[in-house]
């Protein structure tokens, strides 16, 4: 079996972001990036699958910038096999190539490749779309299970839990499907030197967005991005009556 891992690289989750004073965006300049969190859980996911024999290769992908090759690595670092980087210019502030184009730039990856699975993170923590897997399930016409907290494989079927809203749900879906990991799947391991130094040498390749026959040019313009408001004082209340005049008339919640 064949999995297929895209990565995304982001802002690290621990860097507090700042918008730029024209309002156009978020400030980049030395900001710590790093590969998207659940996009780590996914990588170590295909891993464990690997590990346990159900798995013989995992290809890691990306699409970005030169730099986007250090996220490959360490996905080849935790255990991935090789690496595919779709190499474009696109602006990263705003989470950079719209989930459209990247489901379609997958879609021609994932022809090429003939994997038996895609599992990938359910966002990114920049842009927060969700969307991506879906729309590639789609695309693909390939069953996908979304959020999920475990994967088991049987029989050419994927076995996943997944979280929702009420609870918990296990569906079960034929190979090949797409999978889209949440924070309970598992803990990602941290790569050792030994295997960051065996990432430097795996084979990853560069595409051009030609190769994919995807344009990654926006369809969204963004007009202002502005930090949430600071949260103010509460107050103390001496009655309920005056409690419920605030929530009614100064919150408006009522």
């Amino acid at each position: 079996m064949k999995i297929l891992v895209p990565v995304k690289r982001a802002i690290d989750y621990k860097v507090k972001v700042h918008v730029k004073s024209d309002n156009s965006g978020v400030e980049l300049s030395n900001v710590k990036m790093s590969m998207n969190p659940f996009d780590e859980i996914a990588v170590e996911e295909a891993t464990k699958l690997k590990e346990a024999g159900k798995a013989t290769e995992i290809v890691a992908v990306s699409i970005g910038p030169d730099k986007a090759q250090e996220t490959i690595r360490t996905a080849m670092a935790i255990g991935a096999d090789r690496g595919i980087l779709v190499k474009t210019d696109a602006p990263t502030d705003l989470g950079g190539v719209e989930p459209l184009a990247v489901a379609k730039a997958l879609k021609a990856i994932v022809e090429k490749e003939q994997p038996d699975l895609v599992i990938m993170g359910k966002q990114s923590i920049d842009d927060d779309s969700n969307q991506t897997g879906q729309m590639l399930a789609a695309l693909l016409g390939w069953g996908q299970a979304t959020f999920a907290s475990k994967v088991d494989l049987e029989d050419g079927k994927a076995v996943v839990t997944r979280e929702i809203d009420g609870g918990l749900e296990t569906i079960s879906v034929s190979t090949p499907a797409i999978i889209t990991t949440d924070l309970r799947l598992n803990e990602p391991r941290y790569a050792s030197l030994p295997n960051i130094m065996k990432a430097k040498k795996k084979p990853l390749e560069e595409m051009n967005p030609e190769d994919v026959g995807v344009e990654f040019s926006p369809r969204v313009k963004i007009l202002s991005v502005k930090e949430p408001a600071k949260r103010e004082a509460g107050v103390m209340v001496e009655s309920v009556d005056e409690l419920i005049d605030k929530l009614k008339n100064e919150a408006k919640v009522i």
